[in-house]
């Protein structure tokens, strides 16, 4: 009976110590301004109006990002996430007011996935970043952030006429239960279709862009399902 209970003892200290560590995701979002910085446009940002068009819905684009992070990146973490809904049901969650929150304006252009707070991560952030990871201490080992943006790109030009592509990026970020950062990384991929410069100013109506949008996110997904695995192989050991 003693070797028995032995043996139970061992397999269940063992069996404790293979269990993965746990992720909460806190923030999972895009946004609709287009970066125009590379064209030296970005005050022509708020001329296109896209921001404020709803036919301009990068919802669904969002989702596909969604999808693809939690059905295939989140397999090839050294850690398990915890279900999306406890997180985003908890109380303190739901009532927590994010620092650094973007307000009025730039706020709206905002698009969070259901569920989900835009709560800033970044050098202006660090207090968002200690104090999810304390809402979430008891059950998890740390706390993630991640979103996608855009950027108009300069493709091929004579004369102030050529073309442009969309970059869509990425940003995943990690911190532990001290909302100390354990990784940060970003990465970008230009879409394959292109859209056109006349006279120096992109033609951006959403019909234009959009396509654009979803044709850089394949192309991001793409790089990431490469990616993800061999960036965070060792943050295991790091929570």
């Amino acid at each position: 009976m003693k070797k028995i209970l032995l043996i139970l003892t061992v397999l269940c200290t063992l069996t404790g110590y293979s269990q993965k560590k746990k992720v909460a995701v806190v923030a999972f979002y895009t946004d609709k301004t287009i970066d125009l910085s590379e064209l030296g446009l970005s005050a022509v940002a708020a001329v296109t109006d896209l921001g404020n068009n709803p036919n301009f819905n990068l919802q669904p684009i969002l989702e596909k990002y969604h999808n693809a992070f939690f059905n295939d990146y989140s397999k090839k973490f050294p850690f398990d996430l915890l279900p999306e809904t406890d997180v985003t049901q908890k109380q303190e969650y739901i009532d927590y007011i994010p620092h650094f929150d973007r307000e009025g304006e730039k706020g709206k252009y905002i698009i969070n996935y259901p569920g989900y707070k835009y709560i800033y991560e970044g050098i202006n952030g660090s207090a968002n970043e200690v104090a999810t990871a304390t809402m979430f201490k008891d059950n998890a080992d740390g706390v993630l952030f991640t979103e996608i943006h855009f950027a108009v790109v300069k493709g091929f030009a004579v004369g102030g006429t050529g073309t442009i592509k969309m970059r869509a990026y990425a940003r995943i970020a990690l911190y532990d239960k001290n909302g100390k950062k354990v990784f940060a990384f970003n990465e970008g991929a230009n879409s394959k279709k292109t859209g056109t410069i006349v006279g120096g100013i992109p033609v951006l109506s959403f019909d234009k862009v959009l396509p654009m949008c979803e044709s850089a996110l394949d192309e991001l997904l793409k790089d990431l399902d490469g990616r993800v695995e061999k960036m965070v192989k060792k943050t295991s050991e790091s929570l």
